[in-house]
């Protein structure tokens, strides 16, 4: 595969490039599990061969299966692609079998013990989810977060974010880039100029922001800027409308926002990505076609998710013919994109060509995956921020009492128990438990309401999954899980908490929980959090 100079290629090749389309990380047509985003692979290769889009964001299956797919993209495509994925919390977050680490606010709450450690365990989560991503065949890692999470009300960024102080983020996050530079894929700053005071999901609806410019320089930008300082090869822009900087348009379509601060404030020579398009924030009040158009006369190199990438690639074009946008921008889009591929598609060229290329690596093969994903010092690491993150509670003299008569209760509340990878019956949430007597009962947003009678419930012992849920948001979940907790203490039922995800839902509940109630909080859902959790509550009982 060879990278072709700008001028070999026609107006709509060009602007393809500059299209990032999601695809299932599924091999098979049958394994799709959001047809209304995900292309079936006829289509997929008819966008990659015959369009020649760019790149490919990738959702879905083991890391196994992701290497063969990731291979088969670049075999599809005539020029090497930039496959890319939100692995903020690790390859494991989103393809099974790879490390899955907690959320990067337990990094914030170890730091306000111990910094310099909080710092080391940045930079060697970004290390390792840029190696075990490369490992599997992606080459764009779209973390780090670095939005300041002031609002606990915040559905969409929430633990997701390095702290809640700008200092605390920057340090963190500068950390987490440098770690992942040790290894050929590009970063995400995201997302501009900051989603951390907001209370509304940018999936669903647009969110606004009025804070005076001299307000976000205080905070929300801070960020930003030490990202930029770290180098990191991209910045997302985040669909929300901030009137002191454009009152007509949200970030994502605001050449105020985009080009002029960002471009040319505070200098940022990478690409400037949009988030998702088909997010709500601007697919409910832009066409799709015209918001594609919008975010490339802002500034923005590469239109991420666009509905319909056909069309978005013909408006475009459309746009340049009548001179809306000058092919000299799609030009300068695209040379920053090639020299983004030249950084991660081929990291040992040494030719002295500006756009050769070197054949794309052979798909990884199986013993190999299992000596790059998963490795004891990633397992290590994970184990050390979920113990150093935990906030346990256990009452002087505390003794749990699960061998009385009447069979405690292990409640557990989750949102979607269908196709849960965190929680099964071999996870410690279930079979710790069990092996201790409890019996299991198990909660989630599709579960029907019924009667809380305190005589029927045995003693207790109450597990909540709770952490910010794009595209929908927790209310339904925290609704329902602040039911049972306040059934629970009012019929003096409760034996013990534990909360998986997010602080905020503690210390909400820390306000009526007797102080002879012991709890634990963990900011990770996966089975070692939960290990972790449970032998804190137990210890030896």
């Amino acid at each position: 595969m060879f990278l072709p100079e700008l001028t070999d290629l026609s107006l709509p090749a060009q602007v393809a490039q500059m299209v990032v389309v999601r695809a299932a990380g599924y091999l098979f047509d049958h394994q799709i599990r959001y047809p209304q985003w995900e292309p079936s692979a006829n289509t997929l290769q008819h966008w990659l061969k015959e369009l020649g889009v760019g790149g490919v964001i990738l959702l879905g299956g083991s890391a196994g299966e992701l290497a063969l797919r990731t291979h088969q993209l670049q075999e599809w495509a005539p020029i090497p692609l930039l496959l890319a994925a939100d692995v903020e919390e690790g390859v494991g977050q989103r393809f099974a079998g790879a490390t899955w680490f907690p959320p990067p606010m337990a990094l914030a709450a170890i730091a306000q013990k111990a910094p310099d450690l909080a710092l080391q365990y940045a930079e060697q989560m970004g290390a390792i989810i840029a190696q075990e991503a490369r490992a599997i065949g992606l080459n764009w890692v779209l973390a780090p977060v670095v939005d300041v999470n002031n609002n606990p009300e915040n559905p969409v960024i929430n633990v997701r974010a390095f702290g809640e102080t700008p200092e605390l983020v920057s340090h963190l996050a500068s950390a987490f880039i440098k770690g992942a530079k040790r290894y050929p894929v590009l970063t995400a700053a995201k997302h501009f100029p900051g989603h951390g005071d907001t209370a509304v999901d940018s999936h669903l609806n647009l969110p606004v922001i009025p804070h005076t410019m001299e307000r976000l320089e205080q905070v929300e930008l801070l960020s930003f800027k030490a990202a930029i300082a770290a180098g990191v090869d991209s910045v997302m822009s985040a669909h929300l409308q901030i009137p002191a900087l454009d009152s007509t348009y949200p970030a994502t379509l605001s050449d105020r926002i985009l080009t002029r601060l960002l471009r040319q404030t505070l200098g940022f020579k990478g690409l400037i990505v949009t988030d998702a398009l088909i997010m709500g924030a601007i697919a409910n009040l832009y066409g799709a076609n015209d918001a594609a158009v919008l975010a490339v006369e802002a500034g923005a190199d590469v239109l991420l998710m666009p509905a319909d990438p056909e069309g978005a690639i013909q408006a475009v074009c459309q746009a340049v013919e009548d001179g809306r946008i000058s092919r000299d921008q799609i030009g300068a889009s695209v040379e920053r994109i090639w020299q983004a591929k030249q950084q991660v598609c081929s990291p040992d060229f040494a030719g002295e060509t500006s756009h050769a290329w070197e054949t794309i690596s052979p798909v990884v093969q199986p013993h190999s995956l299992t000596t790059q994903l998963s490795q004891p010092e990633a397992i290590a690491l994970v184990d050390s921020i979920l113990t150093d993150s935990i906030r346990v509670h256990r009452p002087t003299r505390s003794q749990i009492d699960h061998t009385t008569s009447v069979r405690p209760c292990n409640l557990i509340i989750l949102d979607e128990a269908i196709g849960c990878d965190e929680v099964g019956r071999h996870t410690p949430a279930i079979a710790l438990p069990a092996a201790k007597g409890y019996q299991l009962q198990v909660i989630d947003r599709h579960t029907p309401p019924i009667a809380l009678l305190s005589e029927n419930q045995p003693p207790t012992l109450l597990q909540l999954f709770i952490r910010g849920n794009p595209f929908r948001g927790s209310a339904d979940l925290t609704e329902t899980a602040r039911d049972w907790f306040e059934f629970l203490v009012q019929a003096h039922r409760l034996q013990a908490l534990i909360i998986y995800g997010s602080p905020y839902i503690l210390d909400s509940f820390l306000i009526q929980l007797p102080a002879e109630i012991p709890y634990v909080f963990s900011y990770g859902q996966v089975p070692q959090a939960q290990a972790i959790a449970l032998k804190a509550l137990f210890g030896d009982d």
